[in-house]
C-alpha cells in the first residue's frame, strides 16, 4: 500500500492527483503596484482632456483692487496703439485729452488726500486753543443749567424782543417739578441777565443735579416764553472730529460743539 503526502498532492475524485497553485512573493507586489497605479490620476497626453480635470486644492484667488492706477492706465493706452489700426491711427488731440483726463483725476485724488490732512491739522489746532478755555465759563442755547458744590448757582440771559417791565421766571427741576418763582426786571429790553441763587421756595439750598429755567413776559399784550441761555463750566476739551470740531465738556451738561458757543465768561 503506497501513501499520498497530503501537503504536495491533492487526489481527486478520479484518482488522478491534483496540483495546487501557491502565489509567490513577487506576483504579490507586482498585483499591490497595479492596483496603486490604477488610483493615481496619469497624463493622458491630451491638454484639452488634462485641462477638464479637477484641480487637487481649490485655490482662492486673492482679491484685487477696483481702482485703475497710472500704471494700469499707461498699459491699456499701450495696449491701444497696439491693436489700432494703422491706416486710422489714433487722432493726437484724443490721445492727450484721454491723458489729460487721467492726469486730472489723479491730481483731484492727492489734492483729497491733502484736504483731509489739512482737516486733521485744523482740528488739532483748535482742540489746542479750545484748552484755553477750561476753568472758565460759557454761554451755550440751553435753558438748563447745573448746581453743585463748586457752583451753587444758575447764571443766564434771556432774550427778550423789546423792553419788558416783568419777567417771571419759574425754575424746574428734571421731573418738571415747580422749584422757585420770581421777578425780574426786563425794562432794558434785548439780553437781560438772570442769577438764581439756588434756593428753593421753602429757603434752603435745592440739591446737587440739572434744573431748569423758563421765563415768560407779556409782548403786545400776550404772554409769551421767551428763549434762555445758561452759562456752564468747561471741565475738559475733546479733539472731536473734522466735522465736530472741537468738543467742549460741561459739568453735569455734557459736550457742546465749540461752534455753538455764544460767549465765554471768566465767572
Amino acid at each position: 500500500m503506497s501513501l499520498i503526502n497530503p501537503l504536495n498532492n491533492t487526489q481527486s475524485a478520479t484518482g488522478q492527483p491534483q496540483q495546487t497553485s501557491a502565489v509567490t512573493p513577487q506576483a504579490s507586489q507586482a498585483t499591490t503596484q497595479s492596483s496603486a497605479s490604477t488610483e493615481q490620476t496619469s497624463s493622458t497626453g491630451n491638454p484639452f482632456l488634462d485641462s477638464l480635470r479637477l484641480p487637487a486644492e481649490n485655490s482662492i484667488p486673492e482679491p484685487n483692487s477696483q481702482e485703475l492706477s497710472q500704471e494700469d492706465f499707461f498699459s491699456l493706452l499701450s495696449q491701444q496703439l497696439s491693436m489700432q489700426d494703422p491706416f486710422k491711427p489714433v487722432d493726437n488731440d484724443q490721445m492727450i485729452q484721454q491723458m489729460a483726463s487721467f492726469s486730472t483725476v489723479d491730481g483731484i485724488s492727492k489734492l483729497n488726500e491733502e484736504i483731509v490732512n489739512l482737516n486733521a491739522l485744523t482740528t488739532s489746532s483748535q482742540a489746542l486753543q479750545a484748552s484755553g478755555l477750561v476753568g472758565q465759563k460759557v454761554l451755550i442755547p440751553s435753558d438748563t443749567g447745573y448746581v453743585s458744590a463748586e457752583e451753587p448757582n444758575i447764571k443766564a440771559i434771556v432774550s427778550t424782543p423789546e423792553a419788558i417791565k416783568d419777567l417771571t421766571v419759574r425754575v424746574e427741576d428734571e421731573t418738571g417739578q415747580l422749584i422757585s418763582t420770581f421777578a425780574v426786571d426786563g425794562s432794558a429790553g434785548g439780553n437781560v441777565d438772570i442769577t438764581w441763587d439756588g434756593m428753593g421756595k421753602n429757603g434752603e439750598p435745592v440739591a446737587e443735579g440739572s434744573y431748569t429755567l423758563k421765563v415768560t413776559g407779556n409782548v403786545d399784550g400776550k404772554s409769551e416764553e421767551l428763549p434762555v441761555s445758561t452759562y456752564a463750566h468747561v471741565t475738559s476739551v475733546s479733539l472731536g472730529t473734522a466735522a465736530t470740531g472741537a468738543i467742549l465738556n460741561l459739568r453735569g451738561v455734557g459736550g457742546i460743539k465749540i461752534s455753538d458757543v455764544l460767549a465765554v465768561s471768566e465767572s
